[in-house]
């Protein structure tokens, strides 16, 4: 979502005539563009901002902006802790990064936006054939441990037509992948609160141009059969969902505010791996929240074990400022979260090991996205189960093609295989 969001900003300020520049050096204007998710995020955030305060000595005509969550949370206080910080953007109000060139002094853009879901910016996007596209912003949720709700604020949904015309103009320029995003897509609601996230699927499906669509993040309480029903009927939709449990422990969920128990969870895994064989389910796992016991721990591994993800984004529990479980008892020590999160990481890295090896010699579709990062010579792309495929690269493949890959070498993260 923040990576779509710098999408938005790029694209609002090249059609104000600016460009990117070769590196920070040689630019008139930073903007960072923040995550409040976790304490990490920020202290990141923070570091970076702190080496920018030397370039912006050297170049007294540097304007520096910071975006997102951040900037939000902290507010203007920002301004005294950072004075070389020149504006502030909040993530519902990014579209006024349009008028960054006419700001004088300090500027700070961090008010509620009821137009957000109705307001289409430019996306200068790099990364065809695949594509992002919000379809929801905002959060109505309020677990206990998320500030999203905060620095987001409620839930809006875009216009059904605005989000059809993005994506075929989307089609129309070669991309072939689209990723529909919002803090909880399965609330998504269309005009007059009727149509829902199924509806605008089949929708998308009828597309031409579009092959793949995806959708993050769902919430299992929302995560309706007739999502499900949508997963197994229209044949552009990936097999692959991700659906964060956050903990195995009813009495934590509890605590969580998630609204839903672990059995109802898995009941619903169940019923998604029988109407989408095959189906790919990745997740999110909050280690040591506060009050969590090593019978709720162990209840983790437990669920673990029953369900076998495909992959899991796993955290320690991290306190954020002006959420519910800053202020309950029970905070556990630094020592108890990271022993629980390697617990966790291990056994995951077993289980998605495992679950590669059973495709030695496998032939998946696959759909090109580009050069591989990690493997220089060689091209990478994914398969519908959302699993990362690294191949020889043939003049007669290009970004955007889907072909079938045959698996050779089965790894933790990724899967290694050759064109057939």
């Amino acid at each position: 979502m923040n990576f779509h969001d710098s999408e938005r900003m790029s694209g609002v300020l090249a059609q104000k005539g600016m460009r990117e520049a070769s590196g920070a050096e040689d630019a008139d204007l930073i903007i960072f563009n923040t995550c409040s998710i976790r304490d990490k995020a920020e202290h990141k955030f923070l570091s970076e901002l702190g080496r920018i305060k030397k370039l912006k000595k050297k170049n007294p005509a540097l304007r520096v902006a910071v975006a997102g969550c951040i900037a939000q949370r902290m507010g203007e206080g920002l301004f005294k802790r950072a004075p070389h910080v020149d504006f502030l953007i909040g993530p519902n109000n990014l579209h006024k990064i349009a008028d960054v060139q006419n700001w004088e002094g300090r500027s700070a853009a961090l008010e509620e936006n009821p137009e957000l879901a109705g307001t289409d910016l430019p996306a200068l996007r790099k990364k065809k054939p695949l594509a992002w596209v919000s379809i929801m912003f905002g959060c109505n949720n309020f677990c206990s441990y998320c500030i999203v709700p905060y620095t987001r604020g409620r839930e809006v949904s875009r216009p059904e037509e605005n989000i059809l015309t993005e994506i075929e103009g989307l089609a129309a320029e070669g991309f072939k992948e689209i990723t529909l995003l919002g803090q909880n897509v399965n609330s998504y609601r269309g005009k007059d609160g009727q149509a829902g996230l199924p509806e605008l699927l089949e929708k998308i499906n009828g597309v031409p141009g579009i092959e793949r669509i995806r959708f993050v993040t769902s919430h299992p309480r929302d995560f309706s059969d007739a999502l499900i029903y949508a997963m197994a009927s229209l044949g552009k939709v990936c097999r692959h969902i991700h659906l964060p449990m956050q903990s195995g422990s009813d009495s934590i969920l509890a605590a969580m505010n998630r609204r839903y128990t672990a059995g109802q969870y898995i009941e619903k895994v169940e019923r998604l791996r029988r109407l989408v064989p095959g189906a790919a389910i990745t997740t999110d796992l909050i280690a040591g929240f506060p009050g969590e016991t090593e019978e709720d721990h162990k209840s983790t591994l437990k669920a673990m074990e029953s369900i076998r993800f495909d992959g899991v984004f796993a955290f320690k529990y991290s306190v954020r400022p002006g959420t519910a479980a800053a202020r309950m008892e029970g905070q556990l020590p630094e020592g108890v979260r990271a022993r629980r999160l390697d617990e966790i990481l291990a056994m995951q890295d077993g289980i998605t090991l495992e679950k590669n090896n059973a495709l030695l010699g496998a032939e998946l579709e696959v759909l090109v996205d580009g050069p591989s990062d990690l493997a220089p010579g060689r091209l990478t792309g994914r398969t519908s189960t959302n699993k990362i495929v690294v191949f020889d690269s043939t003049p007669a493949i290009k970004p955007g093609d889907i072909i079938a890959i045959k698996i050779t070498v089965p790894g933790k993260h990724s899967l290694c295989g050759k064109p057939v």
